[in-house]
């Protein structure tokens, strides 16, 4: 099952910063274009990192308490994330502000892809990149989005025409597809078991399909035949095949 590409959703026009980029320059880029982070490019156009709003708060975060004891204070500088701070708030370019290694995805990657990526490293925002490693577009959470707005129809003629027509060579009539609110309902009788099973696990990858509820039958368990007489019936053996 193919899914949407990242770059059908990304934004192209990026807003970006150099190695060298003054501190008050991505400040100013960030609070002009309302975005909470964008990423740092060499001269190549590769990303080299990514700099975040809360990057920026670090210098503000890391002014001196008067209050607070110097030995304290000592202590907290000998930990590696302490000193990773301490270096960003004295920053006063994008390349000494930014995180590295930035996450990235890819033009070519799915959208669930990118979702994955970005709940896994917990990011806002992923740059995307061409074939060369390239920046291209940049892509958020919003814009991943954006499938779960696909309209009902549209959902559904995906499913008539990739999951039983393409896949598993079924006569679009004889299953009922009905969506509503992306909630696709499969309703009818099939030959085999397995088949009912691939019917609904392909459409729950249909990208805006929130659930599926399912009301398939079936003629035959074919969990239970031997593997020889599994290969004789129906025609889903030949997508099994395809995985």
């Amino acid at each position: 099952m193919k899914h949407d590409k990242v770059g059908t959703v990304m934004t192209t026009d990026v807003v970006r910063a150099e190695y060298g980029t003054p501190f008050k320059e991505v400040a100013r880029l960030l609070a002009d274009r309302r975005i909470s982070g964008l990423p740092v490019v060499d001269e190549d156009d590769k990303v080299i990192g990514v700099v975040s709003e809360t990057d920026l708060m670090v210098r503000q975060a890391a002014t001196p308490d008067p209050f607070e004891p110097p030995r304290r204070r000592r202590l907290a500088a000998l930990t590696r994330n302490a000193r990773l701070q301490a270096a960003k708030a004295r920053a006063r370019t994008a390349g000494q502000l930014m995180t590295e290694p930035a996450v990235t995805v890819h033009a070519d990657d799915s959208i669930v892809e990118a979702a994955r990526t970005m709940a896994q490293r917990r990011v806002e925002r992923l740059p995307v990149l061409d074939e060369a490693d390239r920046l291209v577009g940049i892509v958020t959470r919003r814009d991943l989005l954006q499938v779960f707005l696909r309209p009902d129809a549209e959902i559904r003629e995906q499913v008539v025409q990739q999951v039983l027509m393409h896949a598993l060579w079924i006569p679009p009539r004889s299953i009922d597809v009905s969506v509503t609110e992306g909630v696709v309902t499969l309703t009818g009788q099939m030959e085999r078991k397995s088949e009912t099973e691939i019917a609904v696990s392909m459409t729950r990858q249909i990208d805006g399909a929130v659930a599926v509820v399912d009301k398939l039958t079936y003629r035959l368990d074919d969990a239970r035949l031997q593997p020889d007489e599994q290969t004789l019936h129906g025609v889903a053996d030949d997508w099994l095949r395809r995985l």
